[in-house]
């Protein structure tokens, strides 16, 4: 069964349709904001760690990263539900909140080095993703509803806060879900190997001897801080495309020229 989805099937551009009113403009360069601040994030946890993105991970032992896939699709599934299932006891955080949360955990969870970082690895992201179905729902989107529970998932494809991109992921935010009995697990094992890779840099940070507690605590503030920016953005956009009558075609080509313009030629 596949349910429509704004941004899976664009409108058709009309007459007036094509060139974005003010009120949309400001909307989209908002959320453009958004996506530019998040990116390099991480720069302010590696200024801690005193390291690089892409050698962080051969900190790590060999072990732990053979297992890093396994363990970020367990995690993720474990979130899956758990996050969904809070939803009946506990309210709605703000984003404050749950950056100042994550950020004790992280702290805990490097303090005691590798088992305890990998112990606190799936209530993270179980915190993380509970983060994401709020902002959902201040978007106006029902987080019970199936169809919204996989686009909040899905929000863990983008880049992550350690990877500096210039703007340019953007796939995530238009990969069209199909609903079916088995989209749960396969839509986690698309995310899973990208997902270790950025899991992968956070507990190798975690990991670093004396700063192991501060490192935690930094990389969690700015993979939550990433992934509420990021999850802003994804059902703003959708939000727009909902309640607007801008075409989304149109909609996503203005919002990637705000995110990435082209360079001008001299």
């Amino acid at each position: 069964m596949t349910i429509d989805d704004p941004l899976d099937h664009p409108r058709q551009a009309g007459p007036d349709m094509t060139v974005l009113d003010d009120e949309t403009r400001r909307a989209l360069e908002v959320l453009a904001k958004r996506f530019r601040a998040a990116d390099g994030l991480g720069m302010r946890a590696l200024a801690i760690v005193g390291g690089q993105a892409e050698n962080l991970l051969e900190r790590l032992p060999v072990s732990v990263r053979t297992h890093l896939d396994g363990a970020t699709r367990s995690a993720l599934e474990l979130a899956f539900d758990a996050a969904h299932r809070s939803r009946k006891s506990v309210k709605d955080r703000p984003d404050w909140m749950n950056t100042a949360v994550t950020s004790v955990m992280g702290a805990a969870g490097g303090a005691g080095g590798l088992p305890t970082a990998l112990a606190e690895l799936p209530v993270t992201t179980t915190m993380l993703l509970r983060a994401i179905q709020g902002i959902a729902a201040a978007e106006g989107f029902d987080p019970d509803d199936p169809k919204v529970r996989l686009q909040c998932l899905q929000v863990f494809s983008a880049a992550g806060p350690l990877s500096r991109d210039d703007g340019t992921d953007v796939a995530f935010l238009t990969t069209r879900i199909t609903l079916t009995g088995a989209t749960v697990h396969s839509l986690i094992g698309r995310i899973a190997p990208r997902l270790a890779t950025v899991l992968g840099q956070k507990l190798a940070a975690q990991t670093i001897p004396v700063l192991g507690a501060a490192a935690g605590a930094a990389t969690n503030y700015a993979f939550t801080t990433y992934y509420q920016e990021m999850a802003r953005v994804y059902f703003g956009l959708r939000a727009i495309s909902r309640d607007g009558p801008m075409d989304t075609e149109t909609l996503l080509r203005e919002f990637r020229l705000m995110i990435a313009p082209p360079k001008s030629l001299k």
